[in-house]
């Protein structure tokens, strides 16, 4: 069986849809699949079972990255085409099957929606793969010890970023000896263009209990290195949804995006946002997308603090 699945650009959203690819592993048991999506995401999307070939679409000129597509997919007679992009092309290839999620007006948590293209009445939770060799990269990164406290201090668009001096002042309090990891080493991830707006609160932690990943590794050791962490804080990005698949203890952190639908998904996962609401936010006369500047200044530093240990308690009292 072949599937052609078109997945999306942007990492956060694919990772919310990867519930789908192992939904069609199980139900497809040996079902040869292609997969298209962003440069970002491809990574690990390739790792999912039964990867035959990732068809990267980097945006083009008049939809130029789509007729690439076409060109890449039009000779093959596809017994189920997924589309995850609401595009034409599903409609313009030979398929015995067809699937193409509606356009993404939907109120539903971003997971809920996705499962929609295959009529799923129980949304699949996301799901990440690796190698073995990703796991000893990790471990020898971060080795058996002190626990580890995962920071995601970057975001796609700085109005979702926390200040880092905020980052920076909630790691010293949660690693300190009465806080929620005493102790513990503080990983911060992120990509290599994004040092600079890291920098702040990697000058402001401990040297000796910093582990800089920022820019160092691929996305499936960072995967690797999120499954040897204690406890995830990042902004509303592809990282926090990397961290909740991961399945570890993920605090989304929420301002000018809607946790609601994008909210990290899972048992051990939890959102905080600012003391405006989203709509205020964008009502807001000074609001503007085409700018850098942070719309998270109304989250403290207590705040967060509280919905990290009243995460820990909820994970606590499900496990005990």
């Amino acid at each position: 069986m072949k599937i052609l699945f078109i997945s999306h650009n942007r990492l956060g959203d694919a990772v919310l849809s990867t519930g789908l690819l192992q939904h069609l592993a199980d139900r497809h048991t040996g079902a040869r699949l292609t997969i298209a999506c962003g440069p970002a995401p491809a990574p690990l999307l390739a790792l999912a079972p039964n990867v035959e070939r990732v068809l990267i679409l980097e945006k083009a000129p008049l939809a130029g990255h789509w007729r690439r597509l076409w060109r890449q997919t039009v000779g093959r007679h596809w017994d189920l085409v997924v589309d995850l992009r609401s595009s034409l092309l599903a409609w313009l290839l030979w398929a015995k099957q067809r699937r193409v999620l509606r356009s993404n007006s939907s109120d539903l948590h971003r997971v809920r929606h996705a499962a929609e293209v295959l009529q799923l009445s129980k949304p699949p939770e996301p799901k990440l793969w690796l190698r073995p060799e990703h796991s000893r990269a990790a471990l020898a990164l971060l080795p058996p010890g002190t626990p580890i406290l995962a920071l995601g201090p970057t975001a796609n668009w700085g109005g979702k970023q926390w200040p880092a001096e905020r980052f920076s002042e909630l790691a010293r309090r949660l690693t300190a000896p009465d806080g929620l990891f005493p102790g513990a080493r503080i990983a911060v991830f992120g990509a290599a263009s994004e040092r600079h707006t890291a920098q702040p609160l990697l000058d402001g932690l401990p040297a000796e209990q910093l582990v800089d990943l920022i820019g160092r590794i691929e996305l499936p050791e960072v995967l690797a290195c999120l499954q040897r962490s204690d406890f995830f804080i990042g902004n509303d990005s592809g990282l926090m949804h990397m961290a909740a698949a991961a399945a570890i203890p993920t605090l989304g952190l929420f301002g000018p995006s809607r946790e609601e639908l994008y909210g990290p998904w899972g048992d051990k996962a939890a959102s905080v946002r600012t003391d405006r609401d989203f709509e205020d936010i964008c009502n807001d006369p000074a609001y503007d997308y085409r700018k850098q500047d942070s719309w998270m200044s109304t989250l403290s530093v207590d705040k967060a603090e509280a919905a990290a240990w009243s995460l820990r308690t909820r994970i606590t009292e499900m496990e005990g």
